[in-house]
């Protein structure tokens, strides 16, 4: 289905962003400068790719799809996900608390953004895996080509509608430099 295939690729995106940002917390964790503003971008990506453009895909389009399909809402795997989109949301404002303590200067805020980092990662990998080996195969049994043509469409809403005019290429590139970043941090 074209509509897993969209959601998987923007999985692939955002685990390439979750790799650089482990990458430059471990960095920080070893005592290392790392840029504050990095975090601040990491979070920039996260609230307006991870949840504002993919989470409203699968919230908004994909989870309502399923649930007229006879999926339940209130358990099984579509309430884990909105439950794990709801941990996801807390952490990074964590995240976003400990980048903004860290741009202040606040040396001692490394500790509990590294943690902050580390426990996203974390959730968001396994809840990543979790929809492309249960989620979407289930998704793609479930749905008619009639509700994959209104899926299509509903994603092209949320970009339109949901992400800032020109914001889905920005996230995209903010994305890009982020992984270079990470990637240059690394070395």
């Amino acid at each position: 289905m074209e509509s897993i295939d969209v959601l998987m690729a923007e999985h692939r995106l955002i685990e390439r962003v979750l790799d650089a940002t482990e990458s430059a917390a471990g960095r920080l964790e070893r005592g290392a400068t790392v840029r504050a503003g990095f975090f601040e971008e990491v979070v920039e990506f996260l609230i307006g790719f991870a949840d504002g453009c993919h989470h409203h895909k699968e919230e908004d389009v994909l989870f309502p799809a399923m649930v007229r399909a006879g999926l339940p809402r209130d358990e099984g795997p579509i309430a884990v996900m909105l439950a794990e989109h709801e941990q996801g949301r807390a952490l990074v404002r964590a995240i976003g608390e400990g980048a903004a303590a860290l741009g202040s200067g606040d040396s001692a805020a490394a500790g509990g953004l590294v943690a902050a980092v580390r426990g996203y990662v974390a959730l968001l990998r396994a809840h990543i895996q979790k929809e492309d080996q249960i989620l979407f195969p289930m998704a793609a049994q479930l749905l008619s080509a009639e509700a994959e043509h209104s899926l299509i469409q509903g994603f092209d809403r949320v970009e339109r509608e949901d992400v800032a005019p020109g914001g889905h290429t920005r996230l995209h590139d903010l994305a890009a430099a982020l992984v270079r970043e990470g990637e240059a941090v690394a070395q």
